[in-house]
């Protein structure tokens, strides 16, 4: 790639909204994750009979089991979040950019 075409599309107020965008969103979501990762480090570490209290009268499973898949699950869905948010908005913004700079390809 030729530096000219480079500096073209980082100079697109397209390409500068595109990484605004998703920088701030990524950023959002990756805080709301470690914030929920760290929340159940935290509990583990400061009230871990919290985590311990067992599910039912003659259970095994305890607490911690359920909270773990639900931040799994919550991970997932943060993924599946961006990634649709990748494919619809952003996929437009760079489409607009590939149309503005397709004469120099």
């Amino acid at each position: 790639m030729n530096d000219e075409l480079v500096q073209k599309i980082r100079s697109n107020p397209k390409y500068k909204e595109l990484v605004s965008k998703r920088t701030g969103f990524a950023i959002k979501l990756g805080i709301f994750i470690l914030a929920i990762f760290y929340t159940y480090i935290l509990t583990i570490a400061f009230n871990p009979s919290f985590l311990g209290t067992k599910l039912g009268n003659e259970g095994v499973m305890t607490i911690a089991f359920p909270i773990a898949a639900g931040i799994i699950v919550i991970s997932f869905i943060t993924t599946l979040i961006y990634v649709r948010k990748a494919n619809g908005e952003y996929e437009d913004l760079i489409n607009a950019i590939k149309e503005d700079v397709k004469d120099e390809l």
